[in-house]
C-alpha cells in the first residue's frame, strides 16, 4: 500500500518561505511522476510542480516560477517543495501525488494521479 505523507504546511506572513516534504513509503521498485498540487476554497485542484525522479525533468506551473522549486532525495524516498517569496494568493491546501509506475511522464491532470497524501496547510497573510 502506498502511503504519502505530507508536513511543513504553516501559517506565514508575505514575502516568507516554506518547505513541504512529502515522504513516500510502502512500495516497490521505481517511482517515477511526483507532484505537488494546491487546492484553495472554491477552485480546482491544481498542479503547482512536478518532477521525473531520478532525472532533472521538472515543472512548475507559470504563476510560481522563480519562487517554488521542486526537488528530491532518493535516499529518503522524500520529495520537497521549496516556497520562496510567498504571497497571499498562495494560500491552499497542498498535496502530494504520485502517479503510477506504468507512466513515464507526469500529467497536469489531478485524476491521472493514483496515490495522494492527506494536504497540508499553507496560509499567507498580507
Amino acid at each position: 500500500q502506498v502511503q504519502l505523507m505530507e508536513s511543513g504546511g504553516a501559517s506565514v506572513q508575505a514575502g516568507g518561505s516554506l518547505r513541504l516534504s512529502c515522504e513516500a513509503s510502502g512500495y516497490t521498485g521505481s517511482w517515477k511522476c511526483m507532484a505537488w498540487f494546491r487546492q484553495a476554497p472554491g477552485k480546482e485542484r491544481e498542479r503547482v510542480a512536478s518532477l521525473l525522479t531520478g532525472t532533472s525533468v521538472t515543472y512548475v506551473v507559470d504563476s510560481v516560477k522563480g519562487r517554488f522549486t521542486i526537488s528530491q532525495d532518493n535516499a529518503k524516498n522524500t520529495v520537497y517543495l521549496q516556497m520562496n517569496s510567498l504571497k497571499p494568493e498562495d494560500t491552499a491546501m497542498y498535496y502530494c501525488a504520485r502517479r503510477s509506475d506504468i507512466y513515464n511522464s507526469c500529467s497536469v491532470q489531478a485524476s491521472d494521479y493514483n496515490y495522494w497524501g492527506q494536504g497540508t496547510q499553507v496560509t499567507v497573510s498580507s
